[in-house]
């Protein structure tokens, strides 16, 4: 698919496997608890805003010492739709950090619809089964198509009208799961295309709250993007629909500009 020089794997293949159990498991850990104060503790705010983040930031921490460490994982990052790049250096740990609190918290704004982040996890980590296959990295290819099975399977109960919710619990073990892949495998500067759908979400959400709080005006009727296209007149099933369809294109063009890249 692409130079195997540009994407080839780092380390033990049961160190990678660890890495990427531990994002998505301790991260599932984190909203499993909050889920838990939630609805059994009845404590509506579940984990305050700190406790979560620095949870996120504790486990990001271990991975990042681990990625470097253990396995002499590179800082140089490869730029899509080239053969260049940018050495990161010292900022790549802090890099790491956005990474998988920008994936857990775009997955878990997504899920906001009935299937809508789970339909978008299976493609999104259907696409990083060929990435990290392509790349040599045979255990996180079998991770990756794993999850997107799950996902698959699960939306039988999500779909409209769900039966069954993912909770904090699923959308940031999805999260942290797929951070860990875009390091593991190199493609940092790709995930923002593959996973284009969380961004666009996630953004969505930041846009809302600096126009309002700095001319106290709302550029979308609500945020994130998907409550917008309902108050527009959309159906739940469309917005769904449409969501799923650009998450699909925005992944394969993640997909060309390694291709590109690597030609």
């Amino acid at each position: 698919l692409w130079g195997p020089e540009r994407y080839a794997p780092h380390g033990d293949s049961l160190v990678r496997l660890g890495l990427v159990l531990l994002g998505a498991l301790g991260y599932g850990a984190l909203g499993f608890w909050d889920d838990y104060r939630k609805v059994v503790l009845r404590k509506p705010l579940g984990l305050r805003a700190r406790e979560k983040l620095f949870g996120q930031g504790l486990i990001a921490a271990v991975v990042a010492w681990v990625a470097l460490e253990r396995l002499g994982l590179s800082t140089w990052l490869h730029l899509p739709f080239g053969s260049g790049g940018v050495e990161a250096g010292a900022w790549y740990p802090p890099l790491l950090l956005v990474i998988m609190l920008g994936t857990s918290n775009g997955v878990n704004l997504t899920d906001g619809l009935d299937g809508l982040a789970a339909g978008t996890s299976v493609i999104v980590f259907g696409t990083y089964a060929l990435i990290a296959y392509a790349a040599g990295t045979t255990e996180l290819a079998i991770f990756s198509a794993a999850v997107a099975g799950a996902c698959a399977g699960f939306l039988r109960l999500n779909y409209h009208p769900a039966r069954v919710f993912m909770g904090d619990t699923g959308s940031l073990a999805l999260g942290g799961g797929l951070g860990v892949l875009a390091v593991l495998t190199k493609t940092e500067l790709v995930l923002p295309l593959v996973g284009g759908l969380f961004v666009i979400e996630t953004l969505s959400v930041v846009i809302q709250v600096v126009a309002f709080q700095s001319t106290g005006r709302r550029v979308f009727r609500m945020s994130p993007l998907h409550h917008h296209f309902e108050l527009a007149g959309w159906t739940e099933l469309q917005v769904v629909h449409r969501f799923w369809l650009a998450a699909a294109a925005l992944a394969a063009l993640g997909l060309a500009g390694m291709m590109w890249g690597g030609a």
